[in-house]
């Protein structure tokens, strides 16, 4: 197999195709649905909204340091990457197939949740993901959620990373069912400031996902180290069955009696036993990964 050029290139400021590019083998990927097909949203016309026409995702198969593996990336400068009735089939589809073929799939998430132009047809697409992705595990498919990307994974889309078998998240990824501006919108500014960027890393961002046990891998904004990452996850157990569930229910209760009155990230590294927490922003990966090896609540009893 070849490998993508070693040249470092940031995940964070890659486009879904030059993420999937990067990631699998070289000339490797053969896509699914693309643009030649004309697979945009139905929906969209009726608010005069411009289109794309793959909807913001780009599925296919390819190969991961020479391992068949099926592939999904949200593009989140299309909508940020929202997941309207076509987006969600698309991906649905892809996992039934992964079901059927017994082959582990990557998706790069790059959303802020359902597309609220196709509120019902997006939420049904997010409930029939979920289930997908379920079934497609329950029959030993791994599924990895790579996280790192410009619009973070909010909404529904990180009700679909919560059912990944292992997520690879770097600093820059952000992992919440509310948005920043959600929060505010509902709770008022002072409650969460959407506009200050520090508290919305602290409370969202990559380190702090990965502090509490929210995702498996940490890694550098880099194609790279996604490539790393992804391949170790592919290398996790991925076993789904009762037993699994019942240990991930007992860690988050655990989690919310431990941390549920905290102001924000700080706190709830300073609980988990970091010397200098107000830090943590400024560590370097090795560094930081140097305290979380320590530190980190784990969460591969539940996995």
């Amino acid at each position: 197999m070849t490998s993508p050029s070693p040249t470092r290139h940031s995940w964070y400021e890659e486009s879904a195709r030059g993420r999937l590019a990067h990631l699998l083998d070289l000339g490797s990927f053969t896509e699914f649905l693309g643009p030649e097909r004309r697979e945009f949203s139905p929906h969209l016309g009726l608010f005069n909204l411009p289109h794309q026409l793959d909807d913001g995702i780009i599925v296919g198969t390819g190969r991961l340091d020479g391992r068949p593996v099926l592939a999904a990336a949200q593009e989140g400068r299309f909508m940020g990457g929202a997941i309207g009735e076509v987006h969600g089939a698309k991906l649905t589809g892809l996992l039934r197939a992964a079901r059927q073929l017994k082959r582990d799939v990557v998706i790069l998430f790059d959303t802020g949740g359902v597309r609220l132009q196709e509120a019902n047809a997006g939420e049904l697409a997010i409930s029939e993901i979920i289930r997908a992705t379920l079934e497609a595990r329950a029959e030993g498919v791994r599924v990895v959620g790579l996280l790192g990307g410009r619009a973070g994974c909010y909404g529904g889309g990180s009700l679909i990373a919560g059912c990944c078998s292992a997520l690879v998240i770097s600093e820059q990824g952000r992992l919440s069912v509310s948005g920043p501006e959600v929060i505010e919108t509902n709770k008022g500014v002072e409650e969460f400031d959407s506009r200050d960027r520090a508290l919305v890393w602290r409370t969202m961002g990559g380190k702090h996902r990965y502090l509490i046990g929210g995702a498996d891998l940490f890694v550098d904004d880099d194609v790279a180290a996604f490539r790393a990452g992804a391949l170790a996850a592919l290398e996790r157990p991925s076993a789904l069955d009762q037993a699994v569930l019942a240990a991930e229910q007992a860690r988050l209760e655990r989690r919310l009696a431990r941390f549920g009155d905290a102001a924000d990230g700080a706190e709830v590294w300073a609980r988990l036993g970091v010397a200098h927490p107000a830090g943590v922003p400024d560590l370097d990966t090795g560094a930081f990964l140097t305290i979380a090896t320590s530190k980190r609540e784990g969460a591969d009893a539940a996995r």
